[in-house]
């Protein structure tokens, strides 16, 4: 009789174990559609609201534009003046209006201008070239402008301010590179 009433407890408490486990997986089932339902809304708003804010899209100041990046990264404002513009690799040096800061941008990221670097075959061709990029110390302090940390529109005014601060024909550029050289 003893065997018997284990046995029962045994196999009800393994039934609703399973029962549980069961309800469990479709609650996390559910939780997990959820979830996905709610990135899909969220992405389907911010395409909304892109596509709204894209119609408007102008940068009538490309140096300002510039500088409201800047200040957002740094916290005060630099007041950057364009210093230089180059064309291969595309890169725009700047200085802050006191002469105290030296500011390279440019679409190119760290690994790739590295690469650029390491691609280099002669030494005499560092004494030719004069280009900022080329000429980066090694330890150096690099900071990212993308849609992610700027504004919702950042890759859609970054051509616009970019053709407008170096007169250089941009097809689309996604994110914008800051080395400091100071």
């Amino acid at each position: 009789m003893e065997i018997i009433l284990a046995i029962v407890v045994a196999s009800a408490v393994i039934f609703f174990g399973a029962l549980i486990s069961m309800g469990n997986e479709r609650q996390r089932r559910a939780i997990d559609n959820l979830r996905e339902q709610t990135v899909l809304w969220a992405m389907q708003d911010l395409r909304i609201k892109r596509e709204r804010l894209a119609r408007d899209v102008r940068v009538d100041d490309p140096l300002s534009w510039l500088n409201s990046l800047v200040t957002k990264l740094c916290g005060y404002d630099l007041n950057l003046q364009v210093k230089e513009a180059f064309d291969e690799p595309r890169a725009l040096v700047c200085v802050t209006r006191d002469g105290t800061g030296k500011f390279v941008f440019s679409p190119l990221s760290p690994t790739e201008i590295r690469q650029m670097n390491r691609n280099r075959h002669s030494r005499l061709s560092q004494y030719g070239d004069r280009h900022p990029l080329l000429s980066l110390p090694r330890q150096f302090t690099a900071h990212e402008f993308s849609v992610l940390n700027s504004n919702i529109v950042f890759d859609l005014e970054l051509p616009l301010a970019w053709q407008g601060l170096t007169h250089q024909e941009t097809l689309q550029m996604e994110q914008l590179w800051m080395y400091n050289l100071t």
